[in-house]
């Protein structure tokens, strides 16, 4: 898993899609996600940090991006 495509693929295989129109809100909602599918077992402990790190990552880039256009 290496980007934020990977981790939407990962979501899909366990039937979840997510998308509200908001960038930011998606990737909140994958985190849940991701972190509920780690809570019930689903997930394996590498699969689970690298999404969490692609997610984290994700994140700081959109809130700089957000900033920018306030800017």
């Amino acid at each position: 898993m290496n980007n934020f495509y990977d981790v939407q693929q990962l979501l899909k295989r366990y039937g979840t899609i997510i998308y509200t129109g908001e960038r930011l809100g998606d990737i909140e909602l994958m985190d849940m996600e991701v972190e509920e599918l780690k809570r019930l077992g689903m997930l394996e402990q590498t699969k689970y940090v690298q999404a969490k790190l692609i997610l984290r990552n994700e994140r700081t880039k959109e809130k700089k991006k957000q900033r920018k256009g306030m800017s």
